[in-house]
């Protein structure tokens, strides 16, 4: 995700509707407004209702293209918001909550399909890349990085968790309504693909080469946009665990190791063993990807968990093998504080909850509070600036109740008038944030007010 201008922007705030008009929508499900409707008469709290209402559908809204190709094939291509490409991650992530209802509307499966054929699809044009272009002859204005760049391909930032991100899709598409239709020969190329990829990025500096290795530079003034070291990264050795070189910020790793990322991996991979299992797709595949997941976890509970002197055992967020490790958590997901919203661990986990504490507090250099509300910022933007996704992640990760009622709190207070969630907001004033259009953002936002009122409906049954 690209830096933007940070926007200050107030708005007056009367409950009216923000979406565009029917007419002006990119794409319409009858389930989607249907739950519109159901969730938003059950919130007691008018401006919390409006939130839900404004942003659940949002990426349905403003971001999707959807179209059938000359072979019935679906395609969908979903722009992240105000930038004009889509990142594998946030297409998952945009379209995540409404995974939940697709049993009941075959046009919005339909649009799934073709979103998982376009993220098969970008990922056999360059495993790499985490961004691409909708029109697959088109340069981007990154084309000029030092690095492999594409035609097609947006930005080439390597990003472990991308790759995940088109696992978690695809899995949970087929969890959810048994369709296999989109498995097809093409699809099981760009599996192989990624489980290569991801065993490739597993070998040590000492294994890479200059001809066979992911290079990446970028001419730029921001060191987290660039890798150093000739474009490779700080050294690593070989662990079990997979190389990200950047975060799911986009920016830099420092020790390339990230554990967020190979956390999701595990996931990500022992699902679709599951998936290549029970369809019968491939059972070589199934069993190469069980294999590299038990082979990450396995890293992850060696080199991972780090003593902090208060907290006690916490997971790092990155290490790179020599025994340096990186103790901070990122807004951006997958991070320490959502590894149960991912599934790699229970909310009781101890060594989670020393971690969530951790993550949650003043040892976290991008933990911050302000005037008017506390959460993660990133380096991306900088400090003092609280990212809502965090806020949601906490609230989707927490069995207490005062703290859900919190954060539901603090995410009504942070939209600076606009109706929306954005990228993030200043620690002291809400009308102070970045990027107003961020899609991402509202959907994770949506899921968090979908998932109370399916699990705990009393906490949005009261004014706030």
């Amino acid at each position: 995700m690209a830096q933007v201008a940070q926007s200050s922007v107030k708005i007056e705030s009367p409950f009216n509707c923000r979406r565009p008009p029917l007419g002006q929508r990119k794409f319409v499900s009858p389930s989607v407004e249907h739950t519109i409707q159901a969730v938003a008469s059950t919130i007691a709290d008018r401006e919390l209702a409006w939130l839900f209402t404004n942003c659940f559908p949002n990426t349905l809204d403003t971001t999707v293209n959807f179209s059938v190709d000359s072979r019935d094939k679906p395609d969908t291509f979903i722009i992240t918001g105000d930038i004009e490409a889509m990142w594998l991650r946030d297409s998952t992530n945009q379209v995540w909550p409404y995974l939940c209802i697709l049993n009941e509307d075959p046009h919005l499966r339909d649009m799934f399909r073709g979103l998982i054929n376009r993220q098969a699809a970008c990922v056999r044009l360059d495993p790499h890349a985490n961004a691409f272009l909708r029109d697959w002859n088109a340069f981007s204005k990154w084309q000029h990085d030092h690095t492999e760049m594409r035609r097609g391909v947006y930005e080439r930032k390597y990003e472990l968790d991308s790759l995940c991100s088109v696992l978690r899709l695809a899995t949970h598409y087929y969890f959810q309504t048994n369709d296999t239709s989109c498995f097809d020969e093409p699809w099981l190329k760009s599996i192989e693909l990624i489980l290569q990829t991801i065993r490739r990025e597993q070998a040590g500096s000492d294994e890479w080469t200059e001809n066979s290795h992911y290079l990446f530079q970028r001419t730029t003034p921001f060191g987290g946009d660039t890798l150093n070291n000739q474009g490779r990264g700080n050294p690593i050795r070989r662990t079990g665990m997979s190389r990200s070189p950047f975060r799911p910020s986009d920016d830099a790793t420092t020790f390339q190791f990230l554990i967020p990322s190979n956390a999701m991996a595990v996931v990500c991979l022992r699902d679709l063993s599951r998936l290549l299992h029970k369809t019968g797709l491939s059972s070589r595949l199934a069993d190469d990807a069980a294999r590299l997941a038990e082979e990450i976890d396995a890293a992850i509970a060696r080199h991972a968990l780090i003593h902090h002197p208060i907290h006690g055992p916490i997971y790092a967020y990155e290490v790179d093998g020599y025994g340096s490790a990186s103790l901070m958590d990122d807004a951006n997901i997958p991070s320490l504080l959502a590894l149960p919203y991912i599934g790699y661990c229970d909310i009781a986990d101890s060594a989670y909850q020393s971690t969530r504490a951790f993550v949650l507090g003043p040892s976290n250099p991008f933990f911050c509070r302000g005037e008017s509300a506390e959460g993660i910022c990133s380096p991306h933007i900088g400090a003092g600036w609280i990212w809502p996704m965090s806020i949601a992640i906490r609230a989707l990760t927490s069995d207490r109740e005062p703290e859900i009622l919190s954060c539901l709190k603090m995410l009504k207070q942070c939209h600076g008038g606009t109706g929306f969630m954005h990228e993030s907001f200043w620690k002291n004033d809400p009308a102070r944030f970045t990027r107003p259009w961020f899609a991402w953002a509202n959907s994770v936002f949506g899921e968090l007010i979908l998932s109370l009122h399916r699990k705990n409906p009393s906490l949005l049954a009261e004014p706030l």
